[in-house]
């Protein structure tokens, strides 16, 4: 029996997607429930998986735009046959361990590495290699060469599967992602994904449809980075994740905007709309490009929560797992160039948002403190802004306000009120 592989709706107005790239192929066995394609549209990635498995038939080659519903691949069922015969395979290989929990030593063949598995400084290549790994990542390691060796140092003691395996291929390829030049004049051509094409298309708009401003600051980041080293540790150990500056951040800015709510409203035709809630969008790298997964209702969360969630909405984005309705809506966005080492920017704002603000990499400088010249460590801050919707005052205060709550973290638990004041009920 033929299976129809359709490409399914990522949302109520895309009509058309882009076949990003193919995972398998054409004539390979599939698993059910295995990843086979990507699929590009003009807001989000996403895979389409196998409904069972068997044969696959490509029917549309990488690249191709094609509309919402149409056919890309046929999966051809196993046959009763095919399947006694997996099923035989399964139990000879099962049948040769030892015991069940052993790892099952797989050898490695005498041939060059793949120049995606291999990498200057990686462990020299064993002749055996014990791994505990599924038939199907079997297959895929003779298939492309990948050193067990590597395998077993990036997935100590875990059964390594083949998302395991496409994952470690993956990381391979984006570090050794760089230009080799030659002496020729050749040129490399590609043509540009529909996620990226609609990228350009909205920060084109933003240039031409709004009055954009930008204003800067600097931040002492003494406090918040000796709380990050007293307390990272324990952070970690009560929550499973990292304590990190982001989420200090964005709880600077949701007591912010409570003070500036202007700097948290939009445009809707001739209608200022101002939400009494807070949605952020944290600015994530993801491989296909820049995609601002949402934080709903920040107003409402504490330091831990944000941080769960980050880490979640940022592995969903470098997995290109995000989906649409992760990036939906959004009042306010930050943006971190400092971990590419970018010292200042002008961040551009994310419509139909009105503002945006840019964290930058942390230095030490030279600052007067106290009528003292000490060296401290320093952050240069961007908030941009459109001037229709938001005044030059607005946008000073808000970002001195976030400027003071950063550098004094202690009014981050007294919501941005004097905490003696508080003590002395004034």
């Amino acid at each position: 029996m033929a299976i129809e592989i359709k490409v399914p709706s990522p949302g109520e107005s895309i009509t058309q997607v882009q076949l990003s790239k193919w995972l398998v192929t054409d004539g390979e066995t599939v698993e059910k429930d295995q990843e086979i394609v990507e699929i590009d549209s003009d807001k989000a990635s996403f895979p389409v998986t196998t409904p069972e498995e068997g044969v696959i038939k490509i029917m549309v080659m990488e690249g191709e735009t094609v509309e919402v519903g149409a056919v890309i691949a046929v999966i051809n069922e196993m046959s009763g046959n095919s399947q006694d015969q997996k099923s035989k395979i399964k139990n000879q290989n099962d049948s040769s361990k030892i015991h069940p929990d052993e790892p099952k030593a797989f050898p490695v063949q005498n041939t060059p590495a793949h120049p995606l598995t291999s990498s200057p400084g990686s462990p020299t290549p064993v002749q055996t290699a014990s791994l505990h790994a599924s038939p199907l990542a079997r297959k895929i390691i003779e298939e492309k060469l990948v050193n067990p060796g590597d395998l077993s140092n990036a997935f100590p003691g875990k059964r390594i599967t083949r998302k395991d395996i496409e994952s470690f291929i993956n990381r391979k390829k984006e570090s050794t992602n760089t230009m080799t030049f030659t002496m020729s004049r050749e040129a490399d051509r590609k043509k540009m994904t529909t996620l990226r094409l609609k990228l350009a298309e909205r920060l084109v708009a933003v240039k031409n449809q709004t009055a954009m401003l930008t204003t800067f600051n600097e931040i002492n980041m003494q406090a918040a980075l000796k709380i990050k080293e007293k307390y990272s540790e324990s952070f970690k150990e009560r929550y499973g994740v990292g304590f990190g500056l982001m989420s200090i951040f964005t709880k600077a800015v949701t007591i912010a905007l409570r003070d500036f709510p202007q700097v948290n409203s939009m445009i809707d035709g001739d209608e200022l709309i101002t939400p009494r809630y807070v949605d952020i969008g944290i600015a994530v790298s993801a491989p296909k490009g820049l995609v601002v997964p949402v934080l709903r209702n920040a107003e409402m969360m504490s330091i831990a929560e944000i941080e769960l969630k980050i880490k979640e909405l940022a592995g969903k984005a470098r997995d290109n797992k995000i989906s649409i309705d992760d990036m939906k809506g959004g009042t306010f966005t930050i943006t971190n160039g400092g971990v590419f080492g970018s010292m200042m920017s002008t961040p551009i704002l994310n419509p139909p948002q009105s503002a945006i603000l840019g964290m930058h990499k942390i230095q030490e400088r030279p600052v007067a403190v106290n009528g003292q010249v000490v060296v401290a460590p320093m952050m240069y801050v961007a908030l941009s802004y459109d001037h229709r919707v938001i005044d030059g005052r607005e946008s000073v205060s808000f970002l001195v306000k976030v400027k003071e709550l950063i550098e004094d973290p202690v009014k981050l638990l007294t919501e941005g009120l004097d905490p003696i004041k508080l003590l002395l009920d004034l």
